[in-house]
C-alpha cells in the first residue's frame, strides 16, 4: 500500500461526492471515516475535497496534471472496491506522466 504515499505525485486533487443519509453513499461514507486522516497524513500538500449533497450519486473524482480528469462511479461498491478504484486512479496518473 505504498501507493497511499504518492497520491500526491500523481494527482493534483481528489474529490468525493457523497450523500450524508442515502444507503447508495453508506460505503463511501465508510470509506471517508476511516480513510481520510490516513491519506492526508500521507498526502499533506494533496487537496482531498469531500462534497456532500442531498440526494447526490458518490463518485470519487481524481484530477490530474492539464485538468484531465476522471471520475468512478461509487455505488453498490464496498469500502474495499473503493480503495481499490482509488488505486486505479493514481495508476492512471502515473501513467500520464510516463
Amino acid at each position: 500500500m505504498a501507493w497511499r504515499g504518492q497520491l500526491s505525485r500523481n494527482l493534483k486533487e481528489l474529490r468525493i461526492l457523497l450523500c450524508q443519509s442515502s444507503p447508495s453513499s453508506s460505503s463511501a461514507r465508510a470509506f471517508v471515516e476511516k480513510n481520510y486522516k490516513d491519506l492526508k497524513t500521507l498526502n499533506p500538500k494533496l487537496p482531498i475535497l469531500i462534497r456532500e449533497a442531498s440526494g447526490i450519486e458518490p463518485q470519487l473524482w481524481a484530477r490530474y496534471d492539464m485538468g484531465v480528469e476522471r471520475c468512478v462511479r461509487l455505488e453498490g461498491l464496498s469500502e474495499a472496491q473503493i480503495f481499490k478504484a482509488l488505486e486505479d486512479l493514481a495508476k492512471v496518473g502515473a501513467s500520464l506522466k510516463a
